[in-house]
C-alpha cells in the first residue's frame, strides 16, 4: 500500500513539475533530466500531509513540485566539482558530466526560481497561504537551512578536528533535514492547521533519513543506491556511523522513527501513511 501510494504521488508531482518546465530552448532537456528519477519522498510528504488534513492532491501538487525542484537543484549543484565532485546521480551521469558545469549551474538556478513560481500559483490557495509557503520554503532552502548545512559540510572538510556528534546533528538539520521538515509541515500550512506536530515529525524523520544515508554509504550497493558509496570513509569524514558505530547508528535511527510516529498521535489512524513513510526511511536500500 505504502509503496504504491509513494509511486502514485511521485508520478503526480513529476507530471506537475514537468508541465512547468520550458518546452524548448537550451534549458529544456537538462532541466527535465535533473528532475528525472528519485523516490519523490519530499513531494510525497507534502501530498500526504495535506491529504490527511483534508486537502486534495490537486491542491497540494504545486508545493510538492516546488520542494522537489529545490531538492533537484541542490543535487545538481552538490555534484559539481567545487562541491562533492560526483560522476553518478540516480544511476545516471551527473548533469555536469552529461552537459557541462555552466549548464549545471544554470539548471540549478532555474529550478530554484521555478520552485517559488510553483508555490505561489493561484491554484495553491489564498494569498496568505501562498506567502507563508514561499517564506518558509525560502527559510528551509537558504542560509538558515539547507545552504547553511552545505556550508558547514564544506567547512568541516578543512577543519583541524572531525565534527562532534552535536555538530553533525546541527549540520544535517540544515543540509538534509530542513527540506524534509518543510515538506512535512506544508500540508498544515495549506489547511490552516497548527504545524507543530508535523514539524516534530519532520525533524525526527529528517535526522533518521540522514542516519540511514550514512548507513547506506557503508552497507549500500552502488547499483541500487545510484551513486558512489564508501566516499565518506575514504575522505575520513565524520558521520553518524563513524561516531556511533554501525549498530548504534541503526538503533538511533529506529528511535527517531518512533519519535516521528509519536508526534503523529493527534491525527490517529489518519496518519498511518505518514507512519509507514517513517519506517520506510530506515528500511530502504537506496
Amino acid at each position: 500500500m505504502f509503496r504504491a501510494r509513494l509511486a502514485e504521488d511521485a508520478a503526480l508531482v513529476r507530471a506537475c513539475l514537468l508541465d512547468a518546465l520550458p518546452r524548448s530552448g537550451p534549458m529544456a532537456d537538462p532541466m527535465a533530466y535533473a528532475v528525472t528519477g528519485g523516490k519523490g519522498l519530499r513531494g510525497f510528504l507534502v501530498i500526504e500531509g495535506a491529504r490527511m488534513l483534508g486537502i486534495e492532491p490537486d491542491g497540494a501538487c504545486y508545493p510538492a513540485a516546488a520542494v522537489e525542484a529545490i531538492h533537484a537543484y541542490s543535487l545538481v549543484h552538490d555534484d559539481l566539482p567545487a562541491m562533492d565532485d560526483d560522476d553518478l546521480r540516480r544511476g545516471q551521469p551527473t548533469l555536469h558530466r552529461k552537459w557541462d558545469e555552466a549548464t549545471a549551474i544554470l539548471v540549478g538556478d532555474a529550478l530554484q526560481s521555478l520552485a517559488f513560481e510553483l508555490v505561489t500559483r493561484a491554484e495553491v490557495g489564498p494569498a496568505e497561504v501562498r506567502v507563508t509557503l514561499a517564506r518558509t520554503l525560502a527559510e528551509a532552502a537558504g542560509a538558515r537551512g539547507m545552504v547553511l548545512g552545505q556550508a558547514l559540510d564544506i567547512a568541516a572538510e578543512s577543519a583541524a578536528e572531525p565534527l562532534t556528534l552535536d555538530e553533525i546533528i546541527a549540520l544535517q538539520a540544515g543540509k538534509t533535514g530542513a527540506l524534509i521538515r518543510w515538506s512535512a509541515t506544508a500540508g498544515a500550512f495549506l489547511a490552516g492547521e497548527n504545524p507543530d506536530p508535523l514539524r516534530r515529525y519532520g525533524e525526527a524523520l529528517g535526522l533518521a533519513f540522514q542516519i540511514a544515508d550514512d548507513v547506506l554509504d557503508v552497507e549500500g550497493d552502488a547499483g541500487k543506491v545510484g551513486k558512489a558509496v564508501g566516499k565518506d570513509a575514504e575522505a575520513g569524514k565524520a558521520t553518524f556511523v563513524s561516531l556511533l558505530g554501525l549498530a548504534a547508528a541503526k538503533t538511533r535511527a529506529a528511535e527517531l522513527v518512533d519519535e516521528a510516529c509519536e508526534a503523529l498521535v493527534p491525527y490517529g489512524s489518519d496518519a498511518d501513511t505518514l507512519r509507514e513513510a517513517a519506517r520506510f526511511v530506515i528500511a530502504r536500500d537506496a
